[in-house]
């Protein structure tokens, strides 16, 4: 799979460019203050995270061996019904837990753990099931994934489109890796998953270790008949998803532990992405995207586009960093020395929502 730069998006910009122009920087940062104190008041930090948040049609990947016969030598997976346990919800109190402090859902990642099958990259991340039987009714079942209007058979599935928001903060990203590779430095918070190992979505928060601000971005990964022909097309929201250390700090860009908020809306054919930094205060900003799922990518005559696919949300920790070094763009160099040695990602949510 390889990298190319965007073609064409639809775009808008709403609300002030700068912190200036409604807001001093101290100023910024107490109505931040504020703004978390309000997302964190109905979020109890005594309770599990399907406590505080609604998880009903979620399952989670954690980044440690499964110990249940049947998943022996996979990675954990954790099932709706154990994750929503009214009893004993279940919380990992070095993966997904609340913190103790604020609420927040925290889900973390090491640089190297068990992974998915198609996946090189660990991951704490919650995967939306739609179903509409049994808890053994396989992730694919129609009944658990989406599609959108124009689908031959849109009847067959869970939904028609849907919508996933969130408020989050990424309070750390790996410190080692080969920079000159985009997935290096790098998590992604959220993404639409579609058959054959393709992804419509994936958010990225990126941001190198001597910089003090990182960046946000999208990929699209067009869909082709052959499917060692997809590629990943990025789309940049704040900064830039090419830096390196080499490169200016991109002060347009989001620090860790800073809020920002995305929301991702299916709707007929039509995906609207919607972004915003600094939410919440005077100087918020707000990117929104469109892109008909429907039809190929603008400029890709091989994208087959999604309109016949099957799909599902995504939200979490997923670490781009790993120990491989031969893939040209997913070998990513990091080394794996423990948290204290950086060698981690982690991502705190303070509003996770689904409609579908």
């Amino acid at each position: 799979m390889t990298l190319f730069k965007p073609t064409t998006f639809v775009l808008a910009i709403l609300g002030s460019v700068g912190i200036n122009a409604t807001a001093t920087a101290a100023n910024l940062a107490e109505q931040q203050a504020q703004y978390k104190a309000r997302l964190t008041q109905p979020l109890d930090p005594s309770k599990a995270p399907s406590q505080n948040f609604d998880l009903s049609k979620m399952k989670i990947n954690l980044p440690v061996p499964d110990h249940k016969p049947a998943r022996k030598g996979k990675v954990m997976e954790i099932e709706i019904e154990q994750l929503n346990d009214p009893i004993h919800p279940y919380t990992n109190h070095f993966w997904f837990y609340t913190n103790p402090q604020d609420g927040a859902m925290v889900m973390a990642s090491p640089n190297t753990a068990p992974t998915t099958k198609n996946s090189s990259n660990a991951r704490s991340e919650l995967r939306v099931m739609l179903r509409k039987g049994t808890a053994e009714m396989h992730p694919r079942h129609a009944a658990n994934n989406f599609v959108i209007a124009a689908h031959s058979t849109p009847e067959k599935f869970g939904a028609i489109g849907g919508e996933l928001s969130a408020t989050l903060a990424v309070d750390w990203v790996s410190t080692s890796g080969d920079d000159s590779k985009f997935p290096a430095h790098s998590v992604v918070v959220g993404q639409i998953h579609g058959p054959s190992k393709t992804e419509p979505l994936k958010i990225y928060y990126r941001k190198m270790p001597n910089h003090e601000y990182g960046s946000l971005f999208w990929n699209y990964e067009i869909y082709p008949q052959d499917i060692d022909q997809r590629k990943d097309i990025p789309i940049a929201i704040w900064g830039d998803p090419s830096l390196t250390k080499d490169s200016a700090d991109p002060v347009n860009g989001i620090k860790l532990g800073e809020l920002f908020s995305y929301d991702v809306t299916i709707k007929n054919n039509i995906m609207t992405l919607t972004f915003v930094k600094h939410p919440g205060t005077s100087a918020a900003q707000t990117k929104i995207f469109k892109t008909d799922l429907s039809k190929p990518y603008p400029g890709e005559p091989l994208d087959q586009g999604y309109k016949d696919a099957w799909m599902y949300f995504k939200a979490g920790a997923y670490n781009q960093c790993n120990q491989g070094t031969k893939h040209p763009t997913w070998g990513t160099g990091c080394s794996n020395n423990g948290i204290e040695a950086g060698d981690y990602t982690q991502v705190s949510f303070y509003q996770l929502n689904l409609n579908q």
